[in-house]
């Protein structure tokens, strides 16, 4: 069994001095094609469900989609982890723990900074009661399709809160604001590599990158070697799947049948080539 903890994974990218990538996914096709490249590749790789998908797309229940990757996990040898994304609800968090979950994320990014360590204080302290592993945000990761949001330096991680922030909740990983956005850039990011090195001088805590479909390829490697332990992929990972099934059914003699391994096939060519930018092997 290679089902793993997060904050093991992301302990062993760090010494590895690179990142493990975190695939947002929805269903059987996406969570597969990803356990099954890791295993091609012997890459370590993270699978994660964004609640809203389930609780709005109606597309798996916390528990069906964590005994899916659980299961995907069984038949492989290198780490499998399992994270439940962008959360800010109390009872949804343990709700997902009860389910499952292994790793979970309390967004507090919205609010002032001393609520933001209260709520992620709670939330820390019950989830180690269960060994599960907690993800929070500090400073805030805005929409790319504003693009003013990448650039908006308010919005950053301060390099001088982060200790403080770690120390005061001990959480296992932080996401950071350095210049990424979530969904499709309008306009190319550059990231602030300096003010991500600050931070990962201030502290010794995982750092998490989101926003990562669309950020140019020198950047993530310098990222990496400075302290992003973790990166999130999921625009680009969706939009490849909802072109592949697009693709699938305009095909001559097109049915049900065939649609998952022709959008598995899809799903992996991607993978194979986007997994080797961490350089993480088992």
């Amino acid at each position: 069994m290679a089902f793993e903890r997060v904050s093991t994974i992301l302990k062993m990218a760090d010494k590895a001095n690179t990142s493990v990538i975190a695939f947002n996914c929805t269903d059987y096709n996406m969570a597969y094609s990803v356990v099954t490249v890791a295993e091609e590749l012997k890459t370590p790789v993270l699978v994660m469900l964004y609640p809203g998908h389930s609780i709005e797309n109606n597309v798996a229940s916390l528990s069906t989609f964590a005994q899916m990757v659980r299961k995907l996990a069984d038949d492989v040898k290198v780490p499998i982890g399992l994270h439940l994304d962008h959360c800010s609800d109390y009872g949804y968090l343990m709700h997902a723990i009860k389910s499952g979950f292994t790793s979970i994320m309390y967004d507090g990014s919205m609010l002032p900074v001393e609520e933001n360590i209260k709520n992620t204080q709670k939330v820390v302290e019950t989830a180690h009661l269960f060994s599960v592993d907690v993800e929070a945000e500090l400073g805030h990761v805005g929409v790319a399709a504003t693009a003013s949001d990448q650039s908006n330096e308010d919005l950053y991680t301060k390099p001088e809160v982060t200790a403080d922030f770690y120390e005061r909740t001990n959480v296992d990983s932080i996401a950071v604001a350095v210049g990424s956005a979530h969904g499709v850039y309008k306009v190319t990011p550059k990231l602030d590599l300096a003010r991500l090195e600050e931070i990962n001088n201030a502290t010794d805590v995982p750092l998490v990158m989101h926003g990562g479909s669309g950020i140019p390829e020198d950047q993530l490697e310098i990222a990496f070697r400075k302290g992003i332990n973790k990166f999130n992929v999921g625009t680009e990972f969706f939009q490849l799947y909802t072109d592949s099934i697009k693709e699938y059914i305009n095909s001559p003699g097109a049915d049900v049948f065939g649609l998952p391994k022709y959008t598995q096939e899809k799903l992996m060519e991607y993978l194979r080539v986007k997994m080797l930018l961490s350089k993480f092997t088992y």
